[in-house]
C-alpha cells in the first residue's frame, strides 16, 4: 500500500492549490479526481466554460458597440452553438495542459478512479476498468465541489430540458428559452443568451433574488436586464414541466403558462460526496451533501481530513477555494501560513456584471453602524462615454465615525476588475479620504472610485484639520 502525507480528492480550485502547495512543500501528494481530465467542475462545466461562453458571446454579437451603432449591430450576422464551443474547447484544452503541467513541475501523483473510504487513512480508488488500488494518507483533503440537482418531478432529456452541465453542449442556440431559478448560475446564463437576441423568461418562486448582493444594486440590476429583453418572473413557483416535442410548457402556481424551445433548470446543487464511503470515516453531511468544517483550519469533525471548496458551501467561489486550498494544506503539513484575508470578492458573470466587496447597505443597517453612501455612475466618467455605456454604477459605504470604507457594490462593465480597489482599500483600513486625495487615471471607469468618494466626502462631516479657521476681526 503506498503511503502519502496528503491525499487530495478532487482536482477543481480547491485540491489543485492544495496540491501545489503540498508538492512546493516537498510533501508526498497524491491527487484523485473520478475523471481522466483533470481540473473538476470549474474547468470542465462551471466556472471557466460559463465565462468563456460569456465572452464568446459578447463578442460575437456586438454588444458592447450597440449603443453606438444600434441594437441590430452584430459581429457575426448568424451565431451558431459551434461558434460558441469552438472558443470554448480552446480555452478547457489550456487549462487542462496548465495544470497537468503544475502537477508535473510540483511532483504530484495524480490518479483517475471513484475515491472512497475504507478507513480513516484509508482510500481506495476504482479505476474504469475496474481496478481497484488502496492508498494510506496521514491527511486527506476533499475537494470534490458539487453537482447539479435534478428533481424527479423535472423531465430532462438531454436536448430541449437540460441542466447547467448539459447546457454547455447543446446542439443549435435556441430561439427562446426558459431559465428555472436566479441563483447565480441561473442569472448568469439568462441574461448571456438574452444578448444574442434569445427571448428569455427567468423564473424563480421567491419574491427577490440574490439576496446577498446590496438591494440598490439589484434594483438597477433588474431594471437593466428587464430593458434587455429578461422576462424576468419574480413569486412564480413551477407546478409543472411538459416535454411538448417541439417545446416545452411550464405551468406556474399562479395559473400562468410559459412556452419556449428549450429549458435551462438551474435550482440548486449538491455537495459531490454520495460515492466517497464518508462514514468509513466517521463524517456526516447535511441534507445538501455539504461538510462542516473550522473555517480558520478547514478541518472537519475529524481533524486529520480538511475539505474545501463547494462541498463546505458558501462562498462556493473558485477564488475563495484556492485560498481554502492553500490554507487547509498548510495547516495539514504543519507548515505557518498567511491566513486569508478577511475581505473577498464576490463576482457574478452575468451581463451586466455584478461584484461586491465587504457590506451591503441591508448589513451597515442590521449592525446599526452610522454611515455614508456615494454613489457614481459610469456615465459620468469619460472613459464611460468613450467606451459607449449608457448604464454602470459604482456605490461605497463609508462608516461616519472612523471613516473607513465598509463596502463597495458595483454594476456594470467590468465590476470583476474594478472591484480588486475596494479590496485592497478594505483590507488596508482605508478612508474616504483615499478616494479624495488619489489620482486616478483619465480617462478610466476606476476614476468613478473618485467620484463616489467625493459624493459622500461631500456629505459628511468635516475633519477638524480641514475645517477653515474663523478668526476675530482686529
Amino acid at each position: 500500500m503506498t503511503q502519502y502525507d496528503l491525499v487530495i480528492i478532487g482536482s477543481g480550485p480547491g485540491g489543485r492549490a492544495a496540491a501545489i502547495q503540498a508538492g512546493k512543500l516537498k510533501r508526498r501528494v497524491l491527487v484523485i479526481d473520478r475523471k481522466d481530465r483533470f481540473g473538476g467542475v470549474s474547468v470542465h462545466t462551471g466556472t471557466i466554460p460559463s465565462k468563456t461562453l460569456r465572452e464568446t458571446v459578447l463578442n460575437l454579437s456586438g454588444w458592447r458597440e450597440r449603443s453606438f451603432y444600434g441594437r441590430s449591430y452584430r459581429v457575426k450576422d448568424e451565431i451558431g452553438a459551434d461558434d460558441l464551443k469552438m472558443r470554448l474547447h480552446k480555452t478547457l484544452d489550456y487549462e487542462v495542459d496548465v495544470l497537468e503541467h503544475q502537477f508535473n513541475r510540483n511532483h504530484v501523483d495524480t490518479m483517475s478512479g471513484l475515491a472512497r473510504f475504507t478507513s480513516p487513512h484509508e482510500v481506495e480508488v476504482t479505476a474504469d476498468n475496474g481496478e481497484v488500488t488502496t492508498v494510506s494518507a496521514a491527511h486527506v483533503l476533499i475537494a470534490t465541489g458539487t453537482y447539479t440537482y435534478r428533481p424527479d418531478t423535472v423531465p430532462f432529456n438531454g436536448t430541449s430540458i437540460l441542466d447547467s452541465d448539459e447546457f454547455l453542449e447543446m446542439s443549435q442556440i435556441p430561439r427562446s428559452l426558459i431559465v428555472v431559478g436566479a441563483g447565480v448560475i441561473g442569472v448568469e446564463y439568462a441574461t448571456m443568451f438574452s444578448a444574442l437576441d434569445v427571448k428569455v423568461t427567468l423564473i424563480e418562486p421567491r419574491e427577490t433574488f440574490l439576496d446577498f448582493i446590496d438591494k440598490t444594486l439589484i434594483q438597477e440590476f433588474t431594471h437593466e436586464i428587464r430593458e434587455n429583453g429578461v422576462d424576468l418572473r419574480l413569486g412564480s413557483a413551477v407546478a409543472k414541466i411538459e416535454d411538448c416535442d417541439s417545446h416545452v410548457e411550464v405551468a406556474l402556481e399562479n395559473g400562468r403558462h410559459v412556452r419556449a424551445e428549450m429549458l435551462l433548470f438551474a435550482a440548486g446543487r449538491m455537495g459531490a460526496t454520495q460515492r466517497l464511503g464518508l462514514e468509513a470515516a466517521g463524517l456526516k453531511t447535511d441534507h445538501r451533501g455539504r461538510l462542516r468544517v473550522d473555517r480558520k483550519s478547514y478541518q472537519t469533525e475529524v481533524p486529520h481530513i480538511y475539505a474545501v471548496g463547494d462541498v463546505i458551501g458558501h462562498p462556493s467561489l473558485a477564488s475563495t477555494s484556492l485560498q481554502q486550498g492553500r490554507v487547509a494544506a498548510c495547516h495539514a503539513l504543519d507548515t505557518p501560513s498567511l491566513p486569508e484575508s478577511p475581505w473577498f470578492p464576490y463576482g457574478i458573470y452575468s451581463v451586466p456584471e455584478i461584484s461586491t466587496c465587504g457590506m451591503s447597505e441591508e448589513e451597515t443597517q442590521s449592525r446599526g453602524i452610522s454611515y455614508e453612501v456615494g454613489i457614481a455612475r459610469f456615465r459620468e466618467t469619460s472613459r464611460g462615454h468613450i467606451m459607449g455605456l449608457e448604464h454602470g454604477m459604482l456605490k461605497i459605504l463609508f462608516s461616519l465615525k472612523t471613516r473607513r470604507v465598509l463596502g463597495v457594490q458595483i454594476v456594470g462593465e467590468g465590476a470583476t476588475e474594478l472591484i480588486h480597489i475596494a479590496q485592497a482599500v478594505l483590507n488596508l483600513k482605508g478612508t474616504v479620504d483615499y478616494f479624495v486625495q488619489n489620482t486616478f487615471n483619465y480617462p478610466t471607469l476606476a476614476e468613478a472610485y473618485k467620484i463616489a468618494g467625493l459624493d459622500a466626502f461631500n456629505r459628511m462631516p468635516i475633519p477638524e484639520e480641514l475645517k477653515v479657521a474663523t478668526g476675530q476681526p482686529s
